[in-house]
């Protein structure tokens, strides 16, 4: 009763609902199981008399009676302990001489290689033969688009050489199709390539039907896929519905594939080309003259008249304005108020630190939201390693020392006064140790003592040459910048010692506090 196993109180939940009179197709809706298991459940409970209403529900042990898979008979074939990878070989398409070496060489298999070609038989013959189904479409209604891998090209204006993929999207109904070469495919490739190709068309089908790329489903599932956020926009702003394919089902697509196969088959092969524009020329050329005019294998008829005739005249309109191209990533701001993205670094302010932000990607900028609030705005970097930095992002503490640059402590000081200027001019002229922080804080001084004591002050720690920030702050923590400074001329004559000594001091102020 199919591969899924169902437990028996899932059983008895089904039949119960059965005597409540849910048909088959009621109970497909709810997910708890398929129209063809219940109809096949409903024929055995009605042999049971399960369903009728006068009796009650049998219990476990005898539904397990009857419901349980019979158990497998055991094979007498001698690739019985090696059927499993028999089959996956076989199904990969490798040939029984080759799987009946392999046999003997990796498990040490004694049987004959007629074992091996019967045992082969027997699975060919369960196997049911292949069946499809030619869909018919309707003009204007869909698209199919696909990857496929395009040669390497060596620009001969810059000597570089790079791998490359070509991107096509055929109009289901007409044949018609683009073709565009790339060199990756990331959202922004994947995006713009769709805006080209419906500008190619001058219009747009009402569904396109893809595969699964990441650069359009973030989870493949047969019922439910999630979808890429930035193609959903996309999407959202061309109006056109996103039809993926359920996973490895590609032949649903297959007009695109075989158009795939067809430009691999009929443009690449001994083709040259210069450089990626170049290609793009070249396959631009070819879709016009040989791809669009001849008679397609299925319509026998050209596919550029039955666009031009019928399919172009259907298709929707393109918007006025083409929607800016955008990708959308979840990044988390680090403790240095930066994100990274593409091996670049991005500011945000610093009371985001450690929380996930979503940031938008577009062709010149990059911006930063949280909870739906844009929150911060950068240019697009495009080298390795490059940062853009707002300083309004950063923590206050950071924003002073950068905003408080020499040229401002500079400015700062001649308005205290020349001893202060004279003061933050012999810090900056200290060749071991940056005194930007001592500057900043000796000219921050007079916000709370004044301008006049902050300039007597740094007179005082000139005058003892001792120009040092806590040499400042203590003297005017202690009022000493009151006392009377000696003359200058006063103190070259009342020296002791003449030399040159940093921490010397004459005789008559030694004992001054």
């Amino acid at each position: 009763m199919g591969n899924r196993r169902f437990e028996m109180h899932e059983y008895r939940h089904i039949l119960a609902r059965m005597r409540q009179g849910e048909s088959d197709r009621q109970l497909s809706k709810t997910g708890l199981i398929g129209r063809n298991k219940a109809s096949e459940l409903r024929k055995t409970a009605l042999r049971h008399g399960w369903l009728e209403l006068t009796s009650s529900l049998p219990d476990n042990q005898e539904l397990a009676k009857v419901l349980s898979p019979p158990a497998a008979q055991p094979q007498a074939s001698s690739i019985n302990p090696f059927a499993k990878e028999v089959k996956i070989w076989h199904n990969q398409g490798i040939s029984g001489t080759v799987i009946h070496r392999t046999l003997q060489d990796k498990y040490g298999f004694n049987g004959s290689y007629s074992a091996v070609r019967r045992f082969l038989k027997k699975l060919q013959k369960n196997k049911p033969p292949e069946a499809t189904v030619m869909l018919d479409h309707v003009p204007g209604d869909s698209a199919q688009v696909d990857f496929g891998a395009g040669p390497r090209i060596i620009d001969v204006f810059t000597g570089e050489e790079f791998k490359t993929w070509f991107f096509v999207m055929t109009l289901a109904w007409s044949r018609h199709q683009y073709v565009e070469m790339v060199r990756d495919q990331k959202v922004l490739t994947w995006l713009g390539c769709h805006r080209r190709a419906f500008e190619f068309f001058g219009g747009l089908p009402v569904r396109v039907v893809i595969d699964n790329p990441k650069a359009a489903i973030t989870r493949a599932c047969y019922r439910d896929p999630a979808v890429q956020r930035s193609y959903a926009d996309f999407a959202q702003a061309y109006d056109f519905l996103i039809s993926p394919c359920p996973p490895r089902e590609p032949k649903k697509k297959g007009i695109v594939e075989s158009g795939v196969k067809y430009v691999k088959r009929n443009f690449l092969p001994l083709k040259k080309f210069r450089s990626l524009a170049d290609a793009n020329q070249q396959a631009l050329q070819w879709v016009r003259e040989i791809a669009s005019v001849r008679i397609h294998g299925t319509t026998k008829q050209q596919p550029i008249k039955l666009f031009n005739e019928t399919e172009h005249h259907l298709l929707k309109a393109l918007p006025d304005r083409p929607p800016e191209l955008s990708t959308w990533a979840q990044v988390k701001l680090h403790g240095n108020c930066h994100v990274q993205f593409e091996k670049c670094f991005y500011s945000a302010p610093y009371r985001f630190v450690r929380q996930e932000l979503w940031l938008q990607e577009t062709e010149k900028s990059i911006k930063l939201f949280k909870d739906h609030q844009l929150i911060a705005v950068h240019p697009r970097l495009k080298q390795p390693g490059q940062k853009s930095t707002c300083n309004d992002h950063l923590p206050p503490n950071a924003q002073a020392y950068l905003m408080q640059d020499p040229q401002w402590c500079l400015k700062q000081a001649d308005v205290i006064g020349p001893f202060c200027r004279a003061l933050i001019d012999h810090l900056f002229c200290d060749r071991v140790l940056d005194n930007l922080r001592a500057a900043q804080g000796i000219v921050g001084l007079k916000s709370k003592y004044g301008k006049e004591r902050l300039e007597a002050a740094c007179r005082r720690a000139l005058f003892y040459d001792n120009p040092r920030y806590q040499t400042v702050k203590t003297i005017l923590a202690k009022e000493l910048d009151h006392l009377e400074t000696p003359p200058e001329t006063n103190k070259q004559l009342s020296n002791v010692y003449t030399g040159n000594g940093t921490f010397c001091r004459d005789a008559n102020t030694l004992l001054i506090q």
